[in-house]
């Protein structure tokens, strides 16, 4: 039945790349190093930590900055993240960023051919960009693209929307320099990887890499002290991403019980929210028992610290573990791509 409507929306999708391909609309590029990640579809393939992996290995070679959107952030236009700056501020996913990089420059802004020059005019000292969630922003011509597509929906099995997850077609992909495919099993196997690069189809320039999801011990969202999940827990799992799926199946691993709260991706909590929250925790019988969150929706609760000081939440760090040794060979890649800028 979506079908039609997905037709359409696909209309409106090559129309648009055929007008940049043409250069009907312009694309600018900076003689400065910009990187991107991105992807095709809706949803979460790792994006945010994909961002939070380059930074951590660039931020002690270079003066690094990120510019986002801004999603759902109550402000409009430019804007760099400070001291008192909130998620409701810059969004959840910069505010993320600033909290576990407070050295690196983040910033925010609808417009990124606007945003890069602002940024470099307030933050001069900064050697390297990186663009998150900008594949189809296709007004800045990024010097290296990041696309990242999850294992178990790859772009090239699905289709636009509303039918499918695809926001944009999968002839787009061939603007990657490098395909990363996410969320893979760690005992995938060679066999596996190779017939998965013959079905992406790339092009001779391309490179492809395959990562897993790796959870590391929950910290205390207000202490930061770690902690270990064991089996005669009871978790409260709070969450308001796109794909609450990785962490059900690693929760179904470590603990033997546990409820959870979905809330949309994005979203914003209220009082009534909190109080929902509180209710259901306090109504689980167990006495061991916490309350579970992810990283991008602790910074949404974060303004209810107050409320929470007694109450045992604990935030799920994750990360991407690239595997059959590919973390030094894509780190070379992005490192040659920053330096061929010197």
């Amino acid at each position: 039945m979506l079908f039609p409507f997905a037709l359409l929306y696909g209309v409106g999708v090559y129309a648009r790349n055929w007008l940049f391909d043409k250069k009907i609309f312009k694309s600018s590029k900076f003689n400065f190093p910009v990187i991107c990640v991105g992807n095709l579809s809706v949803g979460g393939t790792g994006k945010t930590p994909m961002v939070e992996y380059l930074i951590g290995f660039l931020k002690d070679r270079y003066q690094v900055a990120t510019i986002s959107r801004g999603y759902k952030r109550r402000t409009k236009g430019f804007g760099i993240a400070g001291e008192h700056t909130t998620a409701l501020d810059i969004g959840d996913e910069p505010m993320q960023f600033h909290l576990k990089f407070p050295n690196v420059s983040v910033a925010v802004g609808e417009e990124r051919l606007v945003a890069i020059p602002q940024l470099l005019q307030d933050r001069p000292d900064t050697s390297l960009i990186i663009l998150d969630d900008a594949f189809q922003h296709r007004y800045v011509q990024a010097g290296f693209n990041i696309l990242l597509t999850d294992y178990s929906n790859l772009y090239t099995r699905d289709f636009l929307l509303p039918a499918g997850d695809l926001r944009d077609a999968r002839k787009s992909a061939t603007r990657a320099h490098c395909i990363v495919v996410t969320k893979c099993p760690e005992e995938i196997s060679s066999i596996e990887m190779d017939v998965l690069k013959k079905e992406l189809k790339l092009l001779p320039a391309q490179s492809v890499f395959f990562t897993t999801i790796k959870y590391e011990r929950p910290l205390q969202m207000l202490s930061r002290n770690p902690m270990e999940l064991d089996s005669g827990m009871h978790v409260l799992l709070v969450c308001g991403i796109a794909n609450p799926n990785p962490i059900k199946a690693y929760l179904n691993e470590k603990v033997a019980t546990y409820d959870m709260i979905k809330f949309p991706d994005h979203h914003i909590f209220d009082s009534d929210d909190l109080n929902d929250i509180l209710i259901q925790f306090h109504k689980i019988p167990s006495i061991n028992k916490i309350i579970l969150t992810t990283e991008k929706d602790e910074v949404r609760l974060h303004k209810f610290q107050t409320e929470l000081i007694d109450i045992p939440v604990y935030v799920l760090p994750i990360s991407h573990v690239f595997l059959n040794d590919g973390a030094e060979l894509f780190q070379k890649n992005v490192i040659d791509f920053v330096e061929s800028y010197k």
